[in-house]
């Protein structure tokens, strides 16, 4: 069965082809990023990228999975949680092309399939995702016939604080690698407050402090690798407790922001100790992406699920725990 899924619920645009008859799985995997010239995202402008776009990477997904689009059994889209304008995208997308080929369409959960798409590809079975990115920070797993939320933010996704910092302090917009790079020549650690609470986490109140000491005149490489060991210090021991609550004995990392290496040590040095074993699909697995969405469209099919276009429109704040998860 080949799946074609879209995904845009943010900045990017990603068109995915999965073949559950190929040994591949993922034959076809085209990211579009929108990147603003000045400022940050602009939900609108964002929308508009992608809507400019969406025709042509569909057809770089065909080119690259060497197939036509009368080869596609069914087309998926990422029904949310995201940006309303970005997400209307790929759900019109979908509805004109599962309309125009008389095939079926799936609208999916974009925080399941992160998950779905370690487990099929890394080869882990039951494992916590540690979920870190823009506009998510959430540690999920499996429980009781759903994916369940163990732990959030309760306020902004960590990659959304990092870009917001790195504004402010004139690194640009994605400012996630900057700070990381950055963060490589700190030497000193600076008071940064650690906010946990219960099993959530707060970053608003990291970046406030972290503008405070630069203005105070603190090295920026230092402000960097202060702001990057605290919260990465607070996701690694929320992650830790979830899997003690769960008893899962694996960690799936995903999101965009897990693509950082000093994240990754800790989480890893976190999962030995506990004699657990750490999974980080491919970087372009990790960030937004249309494959992704494509695997759990087909799961779902093949598992029973169905959906008519009347049943597509799209959930900005779509829970992971709403979906009744059929194929496990």
């Amino acid at each position: 069965m080949i799946t074609l899924g879209i995904e845009s619920t943010a900045h990017t645009l990603g068109v995915g082809i999965a073949d559950s008859e190929d040994e591949r799985i993922i034959t076809a995997n085209v990211i579009d990023m929108y990147r603003p010239l000045q400022g940050g995202l602009h939900p609108r402008e964002a929308a508009n990228h992608h809507a400019e776009n969406v025709a042509s990477d569909i057809e770089k997904a065909l080119t690259e999975a060497k197939i036509s689009i009368n080869d596609v059994d069914l087309i998926a889209f990422s029904m949310g949680p995201g940006l309303g304008p970005c997400l209307k995208t790929s759900a019109t997308a979908a509805r004109a092309l599962s309309h125009r080929l008389k095939i079926p369409i799936m609208g999916v959960n974009h925080c399941i399939a992160h998950i779905e798409i370690g487990r099929v590809l890394q080869g882990c079975d039951d494992p916590a995702l540690l979920y870190a990115s823009g506009g998510n920070t959430q540690i999920i797993a499996f429980s009781e016939g759903r994916y369940r939320i163990f732990g959030e933010t309760e306020d902004i996704g960590i990659g959304n604080m990092f870009d917001k910092l790195g504004r402010e302090l004139g690194l640009g917009f994605y400012a996630g690698p900057k700070i990381e790079e950055l963060a490589r020549e700190g030497k000193e650690f600076l008071d940064i407050p650690y906010s946990v609470k219960g099993m959530d986490v707060s970053f608003s109140g990291v970046m406030t402090a972290a503008l405070a000491l630069y203005e105070k005149g603190h090295r920026l490489e230092d402000v960097a690798m202060s702001v990057q060991e605290t919260v990465f210090a607070m996701l690694t021991e929320v992650t830790e407790r979830a899997m003690a609550h769960t008893g899962k004995n694996e960690v799936l990392l995903g999101g965009g922001v897990v693509q950082n290496q000093r994240l990754r040590e800790m989480v890893q040095e976190m999962a030995e100790a506990r004699g657990a074993e750490m999974f980080v699909p491919d970087r372009r697995l990790c960030m937004d992406n249309g494959a992704m969405i494509a695997w759990l469209g087909h799961i779902m099919y093949d598992s029973g699920v169905r959906m008519e276009i009347s049943e597509t429109a799209v959930r900005q704040r779509f829970r992971t725990d709403e979906v009744e998860v059929t194929w496990r």
